[in-house]
C-alpha cells in the first residue's frame, strides 16, 4: 500500500483516538467552559471582599500601633504571601501516584492530597496569585504608614517610603525564590500537611 493510500487511513484513526478521548474525559467542552467562566467569577469576587476586608483591618488597626507591632505585622503579612507561594508551587510539582498508594494504606489526608494535585491550577492560582497579590497590596499599604510614622516621629525631612518599599519588596522575592526550591524538594510532605489541615478544618474541596 503506498503512502497516499494510507495517510486517509490514519487520518480517520486519529480522529477516532480523538473521539474516544472525549468519551473518556466525559466533558463537554461548553461546560468545560461555563466551569472556567464561573472560576473567573469566583476569584474576581473572592479577591475583590478578602482585599476589602483585610486592607480596612490592617491599616486602622495599625494606624493605632506603635512603629515595632507595625513591622512584625508587615512581617507577618510577608510570609503570608511567602508561605501561600510555597503551597501554590509544591501542589503543582507533586507526585499524585504517592498519595494513591498512600489512600491504599488509608493515612489521613492521602485522599485530600490527591484532590487538592488535580485541581492544582485552582489551588495555585488561589495561593500565589490571590492571597499572594493580596498579601502585596498590604504589604505596600502597611509600608507605606510605617514610612509615615517613622518620619514623624524622627521629623526627618525625606520620604522613607521609597526605601521601605523597596526592602519589603526585596524580602518578598528573595522569600519566594527561597521558598520555590523547597517547594520542590518537599512537594510531597507539603501537600500531606496543607491536607491534613483542611481536613480538620473540614474544608472540602469538591
Amino acid at each position: 500500500m503506498s503512502k497516499s493510500d494510507s495517510a486517509p487511513n490514519d487520518t480517520k484513526l486519529e480522529t477516532r483516538k480523538n473521539a474516544n478521548n472525549v468519551k473518556d474525559n466525559g466533558k463537554d467542552p461548553k461546560s468545560a467552559n461555563k466551569t472556567d467562566v464561573r472560576w473567573l467569577i469566583s476569584v474576581f469576587i473572592t479577591t475583590f471582599i478578602l482585599s476589602i476586608v483585610f486592607s480596612f483591618i490592617s491599616t486602622n488597626s495599625i494606624t493605632k500601633l506603635s512603629i515595632f507591632p507595625a513591622i512584625l505585622i508587615l512581617l507577618l503579612v510577608v510570609l503570608i504571601g511567602i508561605v501561600f507561594d510555597i503551597i501554590g508551587v509544591a501542589v503543582t510539582v507533586a507526585n499524585e501516584n504517592e498519595f494513591h498508594a498512600r489512600a491504599s494504606k488509608r493515612i489521613s489526608g492521602s485522599k485530600t492530597s490527591v484532590k487538592l494535585i488535580r485541581n492544582s491550577s485552582k489551588v495555585a492560582n488561589f495561593c500565589a496569585d490571590i492571597v499572594g497579590d493580596i498579601c502585596g497590596v498590604l504589604s505596600g499599604a502597611i509600608s507605606a504608614l510605617i514610612a509615615i510614622k517613622i518620619t514623624e516621629k524622627l521629623n526627618l525631612t525625606f520620604n522613607l517610603q521609597f526605601i521601605i518599599s523597596a526592602m519589603v519588596a526585596s524580602l518578598t522575592v528573595t522569600g519566594k525564590a527561597f521558598g520555590k526550591n523547597i517547594a520542590k524538594k518537599n512537594a510531597t510532605k507539603i501537600v500531606h500537611k496543607v491536607a491534613i489541615i483542611l481536613n480538620k478544618l473540614h474544608l472540602n474541596l469538591d
